[in-house]
């Protein structure tokens, strides 16, 4: 059965060292091995509404657990507070692959709490097409080629525990874990003006594209600095380090910028800035991160005309987040 987590998990991006669903329970997951293509599989992750799963009829998050073999979960997202909150996510097996499925969040104040939700979790895909991938390109076949992204309402601060529930090769399976929701955050808002922070451009980095950009190849985000034209026209900035992150997504939202720029580009400037002093991360942030009050990273930013926060994005985040968070600053 799914055990509830007994300790709270870390405040840190985790879909490399995955969350255990519980505490001294066994666990019994299903193969990666679907019987069916990923491509099929995550169309059907796609398709989830509240009536695919059962309501909550007044039981604990431990009740609504403990028939469903566990399973694991792996956060992409750290920055909660009361309120509508994003909350994405990865489902995993018992040897690290990812599954798929209709997946939906339950929420409650502690294993013995009355759950509330369920809270559809739609899987959003990471992989682009072929002129956009780079080295650490998503894939349909490789080990991540979607995230879980469910809009969740936390009503007050604290601790609070988790249960994403999958419907995958005809079983039904529990990953459970923990997050904490703090009062406020230092990281803009959206509503909130952006910080007015200069970003790393070619000029600034005297044409030496390696030492602003690690992907391979380097993006083409780096020709004007974010403190330039905020203000004057609508703005993707997107914070990631392809080559350097501590996650696997950091590759595959930048490709995601990359193809979204071919659309969008004659509307709206899109700018990458790269993670880690001189590229390593052991020298600390950069600047521009440290404005904005982050501690993780990727972050994806909007900004509309006026230099306000139209919508963020932390971790992982596939084709369509990143899209309406763009129509939010149009």
């Amino acid at each position: 059965m799914s055990r509830l987590p007994c300790r709270a998990a870390p405040t840190a991006l985790l879909l490399v060292a995955v969350l255990i669903a519980g505490c001294g329970g066994s666990s019994s997951g299903p193969s990666s091995d679907t019987g069916q293509p990923f491509s099929t599989a995550i169309r059907e992750a796609q398709q989830v509404s509240r009536g695919d799963f059962p309501a909550t009829e007044g039981r604990t998050l431990q009740q609504i657990a403990d028939p469903l073999p566990a399973v694991q979960a792996g956060l992409a997202t750290s920055v909660y507070t009361p309120g509508e909150n994003r909350l994405a996510f990865g489902v995993i097996d018992d040897a690290n692959a990812f599954i798929y499925g209709k997946t939906a969040i339950y929420l409650a104040r502690g294993p013995n709490e009355q759950a509330i939700g369920p809270f559809p979790a739609p899987a959003d895909p990471l992989v682009v097409e072929p002129p956009f991938r780079s080295e650490g390109a998503a894939l349909v076949t490789g080990d991540i080629a979607a995230i879980y992204e469910a809009q969740v309402d936390l009503p007050e601060p604290g601790r609070w525990s988790v249960l994403a529930v999958s419907r995958a090769q005809g079983k039904t399976y529990g990953a459970a874990t923990q997050i904490e929701v703090t009062r406020d955050s230092p990281i803009p808002a959206p509503g909130e003006s952006a910080p007015r922070v200069a970003t790393d451009t070619l000029t600034s980095a005297d044409g030496d594209v390696a030492s602003i950009d690690t992907r391979v190849p380097p993006s083409d985000m780096h020709e004007n600095s974010f403190a330039d034209v905020v203000g004057d026209k609508p703005i993707a900035l997107l914070f990631a380090t392809p080559q350097l992150c501590q996650t696997r997504v950091c590759g595959p939202v930048v490709d995601i910028a990359a193809q979204l720029k071919a659309k969008y580009g004659e509307q709206m400037e899109f700018i990458h800035q790269e993670v880690y002093v001189e590229n390593m991360v052991q020298q600390g942030l950069r600047p521009p991160l440290e404005r904005f009050g982050l501690r993780t990273e990727p972050w994806l930013f909007t900004v509309d005309a006026q230099g306000r926060v139209a919508a963020r994005l932390e971790g992982s985040f596939g084709n369509e987040a990143f899209e309406r968070a763009i129509r939010a600053a149009l």
